[in-house]
């Protein structure tokens, strides 16, 4: 357990402003928020404990002379900077429902979000947002009245963040701000969350205090952190697992949060701040597991050879602590050695040799990732769980943990599978209900409260719970078998030159797959082979790197049963993102998109004549 800090009440009756006014009158000197001041600053802007609730309460009068009120949703489209957090709070201590936007959104998303949650208030960043926001002041159908924008030499017409703040200042009375925030009740929603819409439109889920406290508490429960230690917040706070690191557990904690404006951005500030707790979906574990195998493919061979016996040192020693077996004398002080004098030095030009705790969730982690950092004795916690669970329902934990497994269900959480393996949960984490247009709540659950989650799983004889894809992008063959994408995928991208896969198949008689050449290692593996190619379609159209593709894939073929084996791919030339609408905002493949997008490429794959069985 990371903190022992007193708990202003009972945890199911917690709230957010019961924890920030405890943390302002007992831990006030305490660094809370950290930012830069622009892309080129040096050094960070803090504010402590007792200074941020300061300016949360004159943030919520300046709300509230908006005619912001209990109950009511606020849009929020800006990125990880302070007047977004500092917004969140201030909104949910006048008891209103902070809603916050994908910055990646498109404008007919963000029409769906501004219609269907009703909200009469947006606040947006700057010019890029105005764009996608104005239109929807004079659509009829969305009751948007105003725009707030933060970056006021871009706000055109609208109103300022900065003169929002200002008013704030004259309004604000110490009275009023404390009896706005003591009505709130465990119950109320703290906060909506749209999903991130990988097929249809994004759903409203609503989560109350009660539902995210309780997540805090628990989850903070499988975590053995120094007290007070720092956070490096760059996914979206759009993302359930960002609200959760980056505001409500920092709140439970009394941490401290640095906001990383630029997602790009994150590896330099994991260098120069050296944390020791780092949480990244997949997509983040393996770019960053790319970046290292590409320095060490220009290593001098008993360099590499050096490093490779350290990792084989750490890779046993995590094989002992996964089987709940004692690590041997021998090789625990062979492994300290190693860690100090090869592993280290180099982990610490990353900034990671510090880290204590890391972990990864929203989608099943590549096992050769797992094993990849393992290797450098950074045992990532793969965790399971949805937005409509709050936040995490399964975690492994540094006296519990399975490799390549999503760990044991967390206190108050019950699992059960259904017949055909859905992940079926229930517990005071998962939410009420999917949120209506009118603000009523529509039931995802039985009549016994199971809510099916839509994944598919095993459970292990030690409870430790496998995932195998989601229910609905299983793919199923046209004679009828069931195949896991996610499978054919994360076995297709352990060769390095390979780092986004998608794979169709769905009522065809064999799979195709459209590959993507990993940016970082691609080049590094040319180079390596004397291959010399100016951009990445040189790459993908050179012989040599066609050729170990094909290898690649008949390796990975070697290793599936016959129905998973790729028949046919096409390799790609550009690397798949948010922006260019083939990945979500927490980089999961779009699968929809990308099948629409590369229709006719996935077609030519099954013209005839076909491939042999």
């Amino acid at each position: 357990m990371t903190t022992n800090l007193r708990l202003p009440g009972r945890p199911e009756e917690i709230t957010v402003p019961a924890l920030l006014a405890r943390n302002a009158a007992a831990h006030g000197a305490l660094p809370a928020l950290s930012w830069r001041t622009g892309p080129d600053a040096a050094g960070w802007t803090t504010l402590t404990w007792s200074e941020a609730r300061l300016k949360v309460a004159v943030l919520a009068a300046g709300y509230a002379a908006l005619g912001v009120g209990r109950g009511e949703h606020v849009l929020l489209m800006m990125g990880n900077r302070p007047e977004h957090w500092l917004s969140d709070l201030a909104l949910v201590h006048l008891g209103a429902v902070p809603v916050t936007v994908y910055g990646t959104s498109a404008p007919e998303q963000i029409a769906h979000i501004a219609r269907h949650s009703g909200a009469r208030v947006a606040v947006v960043e700057g010019a890029r947002e105005l764009v996608r926001w104005e239109p929807l002041l004079s659509d009829p159908d969305v009751p948007l009245e105003r725009l707030v924008v933060a970056e006021a030499a871009e706000a055109g017409p609208h109103g300022t963040y900065a003169s929002l703040y200002a008013g704030g200042v004259r309004l604000h009375r110490a009275d009023a701000f404390d009896k706005a925030w003591r009505e709130t009740r465990p119950e109320d929603p703290l906060t909506v969350v749209y999903t991130s819409g990988t097929t249809g439109d994004p759903k409203g889920v609503r989560l109350t205090h009660r539902n995210l406290m309780l997540q805090a508490i628990r989850l903070d429960r499988h975590v053995d952190l120094p007290e007070h230690a720092e956070h490096i917040c760059y996914l979206p706070f759009a993302h359930i697992a960002e609200r959760v690191l980056g505001i409500y557990l920092p709140l439970l904690r009394a941490a401290h949060v640095r906001l990383c404006a630029d997602p790009t951005a994150v590896a330099g500030a994991v260098r120069e701040l050296r944390p020791v707790q780092f949480f990244g979906v997949p997509r983040v574990w393996e770019k960053l597991a790319a970046s290292v195998r590409a320095v060490l493919a220009r290593l001098p061979e008993d360099q590499r050879a050096a490093i490779e016996a350290a990792n084989d040192l750490a890779r046993a020693r995590a094989a002992h602590r996964e089987r709940g077996e004692r690590v041997p004398a021998a090789l625990e002080a062979s492994y300290a050695a190693a860690k100090e004098r090869v592993l280290d030095p180099l982990l610490g030009l990353a900034g990671m040799d510090r880290l204590v705790w890391t972990a990864s969730a929203t989608a099943p982690m590549p096992i050769d990732v797992v094993r990849f950092w393992a290797g450098w004795g950074i045992t990532i916690m793969d965790a399971w769980g949805l937005t409509e669970t709050s936040g995490v329902c399964t975690v492994n934990s540094p006296d519990a943990f399975r490799l390549g497994s999503v760990g044991r269900p967390i206190e108050g959480v019950e699992l059960r599978l259904a017949a055909d393996g859905e992940i079926l949960t229930r517990g005071a984490t998962v939410f009420g209900g999917y949120l209506r247009p009118d603000g009523s709540l529509e039931d995802a659950a039985d009549a016994d409260g199971w809510f099916p989650t839509g994944d598919i799983g095993r459970l292990d004889e030690d409870g430790f719970l496998w995932l195998t894809d989601r229910k609905k992008e299983l793919i199923i063959t046209s004679n009828g078998k069931n195949v896991s994408p996610a499978l054919v995928e994360n076995t297709v991208k352990e060769h390095p030159l390979i780092g986004q896969a998608l794979v169709h198949g769905d009522g065809r008689s064999y799979l195709v797959a459209l590959l993507v050449l990993d940016p970082d290692l691609a080049p590094a593996w040319a180079a390596a082979q004397g291959i010399e190619a100016a951009s990445p379609a040189d790459l993908a159209a050179h012989p040599a790197v066609r050729e170990e593709v094909g290898r690649a894939v008949a390796a990975a073929n070697a290793r599936l049963n016959r129905t998973e084996q790729i028949k046919r791919y096409h390799l790609l030339t550009g690397e798949w993102g948010p922006e260019s609408g083939e990945l979500t905002p927490s980089l999961k493949l779009r699968r929809r998109v990308i099948r629409e997008k590369y229709g006719a490429l996935i077609d030519g794959l099954y013209e005839d004549p076909a491939p042999a069985a």
